[in-house]
């Protein structure tokens, strides 16, 4: 008999798309409400580190047994490119979702080609382009609004000027989630604009920073939520959410699952927290140090695709 963690997970995707930047470079669009941003020096430097991370990241997760779709962005015009899991998202049964984004320049992100890849390479039965609610001001950018669990059914999502309450709502009603918004600040009270870097659904765990959850009441619903799933809740501190410990994403891997996270992320963490996610999924360190510069870690980077592969 398999171990548990060598079963198929629904959440845990198998494989993954990966954008990899030629001209890397923190969006000035996107600093107003994103403080997890750091503008770093010089840019060429810059730029050629954040190449050779992806390009290093990507490796290290093919060696680990994960199928990776890497695409280039050679433009100028897309400084945040490296994120794509906020323009689109993939879901069992063969649908997949394309999103409206509030930076102006983000939204030229958006491509074609990857659709079209998905279409070819696996079975793809609908996509959802909610993009046009663009020119009426709302906003959902993806599964960084939303933290999916995706044998629950529930979508996880603070509420922000990236995350509408309408569109998450038409997003429930299409894809069969059950919506959970709450307000979340970090430690200095401003909102945390994504909700992908306050909490990770893996199949056994939770990484969760519960304290940026202001309300009680809304906090001990949500824990609830999450435990009545039958998930160990990890609870992570300002710090550890600070150093995108929350940015986390489980990954099926041949030899079993894996938790794939940043080195600063990993190097926050506590012994103890570490065993409690071993127990179910091997932990996989990625450097990433330039690219975080950017407000977002490693879940940001990865598009996880959770569809059926079509026969070649």
């Amino acid at each position: 008999m398999s171990q548990p963690n060598m079963r198929p997970s629904i959440q845990a995707p198998a494989a993954v798309i990966m954008i990899r930047p030629h001209h890397f470079v923190v969006n000035e669009q996107t600093a107003a409400d994103n403080a997890f941003q750091r503008t770093p020096a010089s840019s060429d430097q810059v730029a050629r580190s954040a190449f050779d991370e992806v390009t290093k990241m990507a490796g290290d997760l093919q060696k680990a047994g994960i199928t990776v779709h890497l695409f280039e962005d050679e433009g100028k015009e897309t400084p945040d490119s490296v994120f794509p899991n906020n323009w689109f998202s993939t879901h069992a049964g063969g649908h997949v979702a394309i999103y409206p984004m509030k930076p102006e320049n983000r939204r030229r992100e958006r491509r074609s080609d990857i659709i079209d890849m998905l279409k070819h390479d696996y079975r793809v039965q609908d996509v959802i382009d909610y993009s046009g609610l663009e020119a009426d001001g709302l906003f959902l950018e993806g599964t960084g609004a939303m933290v999916l669990d995706h044998i629950d059914r529930v979508a996880y999502a603070a509420k922000s000027d990236r995350t509408d309450p309408i569109i998450l709502e038409r997003f429930c009603t299409h894809f069969n989630y059950e919506p959970m918004a709450f307000d979340a600040t970090d430690r200095n009270g401003n909102a945390i604009y994504h909700t992908n870097v306050l909490m990770c659904i893996a199949t056994d765990f939770a990484l969760i920073g519960l304290n940026c959850i202001k309300d009680p009441q809304r906090r001990q619903e949500v824990k609830d939520r999450l435990e009545s799933s039958g998930r160990t809740i990890i609870d992570l501190s300002h710090d550890q959410i600070e150093q995108f410990a929350g940015n986390a994403i489980e990954l099926q891997s041949p030899e079993g699952r894996v938790l794939a996270l940043s080195q600063t992320a990993f190097d926050s963490l506590s012994d103890q927290q570490k065993e409690e996610i071993e127990l179910s999924a091997k932990l996989l360190p990625l450097s990433i140090p330039t690219i975080e510069h950017a407000g977002g870690s490693v879940r940001c980077t990865l598009a996880g695709v959770h569809l059926l592969p079509r026969p070649q």
